[in-house]
């Protein structure tokens, strides 16, 4: 994760930084598509790219943690959709060569997980750190 206090939360993580790039070489890609896939799979690949990074800002501007990782899991779901797409386009011999963005979207898949485990983890955590015991101050109002 870089740290730089100037950048919003979600410009600090790599999996946002990698999601970005994964935009950039989709758009890249599919400029390239004849004019016949415009609104076909040019469209679908620019949307499911796009939703990645958008969804992981959303998350990390969110209040909660269910919030956060619902968000994370919308762009896991849409690095799930780009895959088969960017396999199309190679069958239907689209592009000449989609092994870095493969490994880019691979690598940002990965990060993306990681983040979900570790947020997930951090929240059982914080769970299960809370005392069994309740708060005698914190009793409702009418019995004190």
């Amino acid at each position: 994760m870089i740290r730089d206090p100037e950048k919003r939360p979600h410009e600090r993580l790599d999996v946002w930084q990698d999601a970005m790039s994964l935009v950039e070489s989709v758009y890249r890609l599919t400029a390239k598509f004849p004019d016949s896939e415009r609104f076909g799979l040019v469209s679908q690949m620019r949307r499911a790219a796009v939703s990645v990074p958008s969804n992981i800002a959303e998350g990390a501007a969110r209040r909660s943690t269910s919030e956060y990782l619902r968000s994370l899991s919308i762009a896991r779901g849409s690095l799930a959709e780009l895959d088969p797409q960017i396999q199309i386009a190679s069958r239907l011999e689209l592009s000449t060569s989609s092994a870095g963005i493969e490994d880019l979207l691979h690598r940002t898949f990965a990060r993306l997980n990681a983040l979900l485990l570790a947020i997930e983890k951090r929240s059982i955590e914080a769970r299960s750190s809370e005392s069994p015991t309740p708060n005698p101050e914190s009793r409702p109002l009418h019995a004190r």
